[in-house]
């Protein structure tokens, strides 16, 4: 839990300092015209009209972990089901036009892309990360330093022109590696909490809690969440997101993500073709190249590769979504994995996964309802569960496995039926030899541990 005296202490000095910011050129961000904005105004140095996407200056480092924004929404007034109109059969959120994605992105210092779809949502990959747009909720991640809780009040306006209001809001994200570099709100957790509570003139339903997961000197997640959701009696909801960060991936996966050397694999078969088209397939090459497209069978792929190196890419299948994002640069190597498919076992995606990129470390992530919880039988994040994770080396023949060692475990329940849990995970050098053969008799033998703050 975040030490309430502190955060208290640096959300009165926030205070102070918006302030004395209010008499300054600084302009009401996200507002409709006519109406009243007693919160905290934006800094002078970001500005939505004036920020150029395409030609930011590329530091030879990115902030590769996710901001992650979740706001579900319900139809407004007393009957829940009502004014359910569609256009050209779509409902709720999915009806807005790409204008008004367009601006709810550029709040957050991003662009659209590319988009797939199918009966359930559309995903939008972005130029920093990706956007899911349900009939009832909106997902939104981004990266690097963009603003992402800029686009709080865009978002409620959004609803409510399709005659919706705010039913849940969720944001989470992981301590910054360049914390500096960051614009505001996101100087700090304090700040990010700050800037959401001024948005409650806007909806009363912003008013959740914060915590912190996980220990304040290595790795933890902040999570914010503020949960209005009408249930019935026989309510009962499954939902869950899963998230693994890896920092650090093997150097030989993370130079499958420079763009130019796939450029000279086409060669001349490039010209001829439209810029847009080359980028195609340099983005299923790379996909290919790091076995990417294996690890979502069935699902509907959307890739993008990035100049001078990343990648991002979303995946649909029915309700649920995957996606995933890669900042190769040295020195600030990372993955992300992300999906909210129902599945009773984990163990084997997350296998999967970074057996994929090989970090030296990585994070897991899991957010979910007591509903979902319960069908979950199998995932690295319970206290009852092997502290080790054996991931076998795709690939080598004396079937190798690297281990990775759970150093911390933490969970927490906040507000109604939401359950948060978090765990860091290091490679421990020491186990690479073991072949894979010896798998079943370390995880016999290996000793179940109780929740700790430091095993």
């Amino acid at each position: 839990m975040m030490d309430s005296d502190n955060i208290n202490k640096e959300l009165h000095t926030l205070r102070e300092h918006a302030d004395g910011d209010r008499d300054s050129n600084t302009s009401c961000e996200g507002m409709s015209e006519g109406s009243s904005y007693s919160g905290i105004l934006l800094r002078p140095n970001v500005n939505d009209a004036n920020y150029d996407d395409e030609n930011r200056p590329y530091l030879g480092y990115f902030e590769g972990p996710e901001k992650t924004l979740e706001v579900c929404f319900r139809p407004a007034g007393k009957d829940m089901f009502s004014n359910m109109e569609s256009l050209n059969g779509l409902i709720g959120m999915r009806r807005l036009p790409r204008e008004d994605l367009n601006i709810l992105c550029s709040k957050a210092r991003c662009t659209i892309m590319s988009k797939i779809s199918n009966n359930y949502l559309d995903a939008y990959v972005l130029s920093e990360s990706s956007l899911f747009v349900y009939p009832h909720m909106v997902v939104l991640k981004t990266c690097g330093t963009t603003t992402l809780l800029r686009c709080i009040a865009t978002l409620i306006e959004l609803g409510r022109k399709v005659g919706l209001e705010v039913e849940w809001v969720g944001y989470s994200r992981k301590d910054f590696s360049f914390p500096y570099d960051q614009q505001f709100p996101h100087g700090s957790f304090a700040q990010e909490i700050e800037y959401i509570d001024s948005h409650r003139h806007l909806s009363e339903k912003l008013n959740g809690s914060a915590y912190t997961l996980g220990p304040v000197t290595s790795d933890h997640w902040f999570v914010y969440v503020a949960d209005k959701t009408r249930r019935a009696d026989d309510f009962t909801d499954t939902d869950r997101v899963l998230n693994i960060m890896m920092f650090d991936i093997a150097e030989d996966v993370s130079q499958k993500f420079y763009y130019d050397q796939y450029m000279k694999q086409i060669g001349a078969d490039a010209e001829g073709k439209s810029k847009g088209d080359v980028e195609c397939l340099v983005s299923e090459m790379m996909t290919k190249s790091a076995g990417i497209d294996t690890l979502c069978p069935g699902s509907k792929i959307d890739p993008r590769a990035f100049e001078p190196c990343g990648y991002s890419m979303n995946a649909i299948l029915f309700r649920s979504y995957s996606t995933m994002h890669v900042t190769p640069e040295d020195g600030s190597s990372y993955a992300s994995f992300e999906t909210n498919q129902k599945m009773p076992s984990y163990t084997a995606l997350i296998n999967n996964v970074v057996n994929t990129f090989r970090p030296k470390r990585f994070v897991l992530t899991l957010m979910a309802d007591e509903g979902a919880l319960s069908q979950i039988k199998d995932i690295p994040l319970y206290s009852s569960t092997p502290s080790t994770v054996f991931v076998p080396v795709k690939g080598d023949s004396s079937r190798k496995s690297i281990d990775y060692k759970r150093k911390n475990l933490s969970t927490i329940q906040v507000e109604d039926d939401c359950v948060c849990m978090m765990a860091n995970f290091v490679h421990d050098d020491s186990k690479l030899s073991e072949p894979v053969s010896m798998i079943s008799k370390k995880m016999r033998e290996t000793k179940i541990r109780g929740m700790s703050v430091q095993l």
